[in-house]
C-alpha cells in the first residue's frame, strides 16, 4: 500500500518561531525534511503534503512562503502544503488567500481546539471559510473532541466547502471519552462534505478512554460508519512521537487496513489524497 502522508509538520526553529512546544521535550528540536526521509525510507511513502504546524502567530505567513520553496523538491517529494490562515477577521483575509495561489497551497487550516469555542460561530469566520471553498480549497479542521458538535454546526453552515477533520476528531480526548466521541462521529458522518484524517490517534487517545485497545477501537469506528471513501491517511510526525512514533504508526495502519481489499486500501493510503486536495497525478 503506497501512502501519501497529508499531515506532514516540520519544526524549523531557526527560521520560525513554535511557542506551542515549550513544555513538550519531545518536541523540543528542530525536526526537518531530512529527518523525516530517514524515518519513512524503505515504507513506501511516495510524497507528502505539508501541514502547517502552529507557528506563533506572527509566523504563520512567514511559514508558508518557506514551504512553498521545498513543494516539488525533496528524497520525499512534497506535492503542496495546507496553509495556515485566520478566517475570524477580515483584516487581509483576501490578500492572503490571493497570495497563497502562488504558494503551492492546496488546502487551508484554523486550529480550533486552541481558541474560543465561539470562534467558528461568527458570521464573518463562516463567509471566510465559504471563501476558501468557492476558491476551490478544501480546509482541515483540528479541534478538540468536546468541541465535534460545534464542528457538526459549522460543516453544516458551509455545505459547498470540502473539510476533513484531522486525527479522527480525537485531540484532548478526557477519560472515558469513547463513547461520546463515537456518538458525535455517527452524527458527522450524516455530512456528505465531511471526510475524516486516518492520523493522530495514538497521540490524541488516552489509554483509559473506554475500550481495551482505544487506538484501534477508534480507527475500526471511523472505518464503520464514514467507510474508505471518506478516509485519508496522514503521519502527524513530529507529534505522533508523542504516541508510537511514525514508523510504528505505519505499521499500525497497514494492520488496521488488512482486512480491507486492495483497492480500500490504496483509496485510504493515496487516492482518497489525490482527489479531496487536487493534486496532479
Amino acid at each position: 500500500m503506497q501512502l501519501i502522508d497529508t499531515h506532514q509538520h516540520l519544526i524549523l526553529r531557526d527560521r520560525l518561531g513554535y511557542a506551542w512546544t515549550d513544555d513538550i521535550p519531545p518536541l523540543s528540536g528542530s525536526f526537518t525534511r531530512e529527518d523525516y526521509a530517514a524515518l519513512v525510507a524503505g515504507r513506501d511513502v511516495i510524497g507528502t503534503i505539508f501541514m502547517e504546524t502552529g507557528v506563533d502567530d506572527a509566523d504563520y505567513q512567514a511559514e508558508a512562503r518557506l514551504v512553498a520553496e521545498l513543494v516539488g523538491t525533496g528524497d520525499v517529494p512534497m506535492f503542496g502544503q495546507i496553509a495556515a490562515c485566520r478566517p475570524e477577521t477580515d483584516d487581509g483575509f483576501a490578500a492572503w488567500l490571493d497570495e497563497c495561489r502562488d504558494l503551492k497551497v492546496v488546502g487551508f487550516r484554523r486550529l480550533l481546539q486552541t481558541m474560543p469555542d465561539d470562534t467558528s460561530r461568527a458570521e464573518t469566520y463562516r463567509a471566510n471559510i465559504r471563501r476558501i471553498g468557492a476558491a476551490g480549497w478544501p480546509v482541515d479542521l483540528c479541534c478538540a473532541a468536546r468541541q465535534l458538535g460545534i464542528v457538526a454546526d459549522l460543516v453544516r453552515a458551509c455545505p459547498d466547502v470540502a473539510f476533513v477533520l484531522d486525527h479522527f476528531g480525537t485531540n484532548n480526548m478526557a477519560a472515558g471519552g469513547f463513547a461520546a466521541w463515537r456518538d458525535d462521529m455517527a452524527r458527522l458522518a450524516a455530512l456528505p462534505n465531511l471526510w475524516v484524517k486516518f492520523s493522530g490517534v495514538t497521540a490524541y487517545v488516552p489509554a483509559d478512554a473506554g475500550p481495551p485497545d482505544p487506538a484501534e477501537a477508534v480507527a475500526n469506528a471511523a472505518l464503520e460508519l464514514f467507510g474508505p471513501r471518506r478516509l485519508i491517511w496522514g503521519g502527524d510526525w513530529p507529534v505522533v512521537d508523542l504516541g508510537i512514533g511514525l514508523p510504528a504508526w505505519i505499521d499500525m495502519t497497514h494492520r488496521l487496513l488488512a482486512p480491507l481489499s486492495q483497492d480500500e486500501r490504496d483509496m485510504i493510503g493515496q487516492r482518497n489524497a489525490r482527489s479531496f486536495y487536487n493534486l496532479p497525478d
